[in-house]
């Protein structure tokens, strides 16, 4: 065993005022670190060009599932045949993120329509599903909670939703701070949202049975929060793109902890927990893209990957656990997969 210096800082919430203090240097006991490794990415160039593939999520018979945000699609790609496929969507509707359910139904976030659309994989017909309220425009990052309703941002809107799949009913919780930005949003094992907000220093929690939200803010008012990913402790990771940090919040301790990332400018953006407990990010300010992985029983990076297209920035991942490995898209219009360790 090793012991490492960690600077520990603990924020209360009452309501939305905050204060923090932050304990001197403390000992603590970590895990030896893994051998630093370099992870196989394979890309495959999606053939509609200029079409920002994105947001990839993987379908129960292991197929992945994708949306064009610049070409108004739906794609399809077998890692068997590396063969795509293409569903067209209304135009205009700028898809930014799909989700596949336990049934194989897609889920899409129609982000410059307002709207939710459920589509058969079979033949492309679609269910839109409307926001109930003409303010919330933009549906951006959606989640299962695994009891029959997908959690949504709506990041320019600033509010956080939650749909029924069954009666497409949505109930809405503005954030009240101006412009906050509800962006990434992961469920803890109780089925609670977390929600990063891009436009302040904060992290956002709902309260599924009540929906009544939580502030916490971060220590450094600068920070800027992209993406999180929620390991089997209920820690939740962060991407701090203003000032390139990984950070984490012990909702159990309310101790925050964080790290500078490995590349002088870094812009971490996509990031994703696998079964290990390990976190995985990108930085998107390196060129080429730098796939980072970070070892959270020993709090060190051990991992550091160029993307090999460069990427121009990945904005959003998923772990696929029979496969072992991540899979995103890139702004050079590719399809990535990474084979972790």
């Amino acid at each position: 065993m090793r012991t490492a210096k960690l600077l520990l800082l603990t924020i209360i919430v009452p309501g939305l005022a905050m204060a923090w203090q932050a304990s001197s240097e403390i000992e603590k006991v970590l895990a030896e670190p893994p051998e630093s490794v370099t992870l196989e990415i394979t890309e495959w160039k999606v053939p509609w060009e200029d079409t920002r593939p994105r947001d990839p999520d993987v379908a129960p018979n292991g197929s992945i599932w994708l949306v064009g945000q610049g070409g108004d699609y739906v794609g399809h790609f077998d890692p068997e045949s590396e063969e795509f496929a293409r569903f067209e969507l209304p135009p205009g509707t700028g898809p930014h993120n799909i989700i596949v359910d336990r049934d194989a139904a897609l889920w899409i976030a129609g982000n410059r329509q307002g709207y939710i659309g459920k589509m058969n994989p079979n033949t492309g017909a679609m269910v839109r599903y409307t926001m109930p309220d003409e303010a919330v425009k933009d549906p951006h990052t959606m989640v299962f909670d695994g009891k029959g309703h997908i959690w949504f941002t709506a990041q320019w809107s600033n509010y956080i939703g939650r749909l029924d799949q069954r009666s497409g009913e949505v109930e809405l919780v503005e954030v009240p701070i101006s412009k906050a930005r509800p962006y990434g949003i992961k469920l803890d094992s109780s089925g609670h949202p977390w929600v990063a907000l891009l436009g302040t220093n904060a992290l956002a929690h709902v309260d599924p049975e009540s929906l009544a939200l939580q502030i916490i803010h971060t220590p450094r008012e600068a920070s800027r929060l992209r993406r999180i990913a929620i390991t089997s402790d209920d820690s939740v990771y962060y991407t701090d793109y203003s000032e390139g940090y990984l950070g984490r919040y012990s909702p159990a301790t309310g101790e925050f902890s964080e790290w500078k990332n490995p590349s002088e400018k870094s812009g971490p953006y996509a990031i994703a927990s696998d079964d290990k407990d390990r976190v995985w990010f990108v930085e998107t300010w390196a060129s080429p893209n730098n796939f980072v992985g970070f070892d959270t029983a020993s709090e060190t990076f051990f991992s550091e990957t160029p993307v090999p297209s460069g990427a121009g920035a990945v904005r959003h991942m998923v772990f696929d656990a029979d496969t072992n490995s991540i899979w995103f898209g890139t702004d050079t219009n590719n399809l990535g997969q990474a084979k972790l360790p």
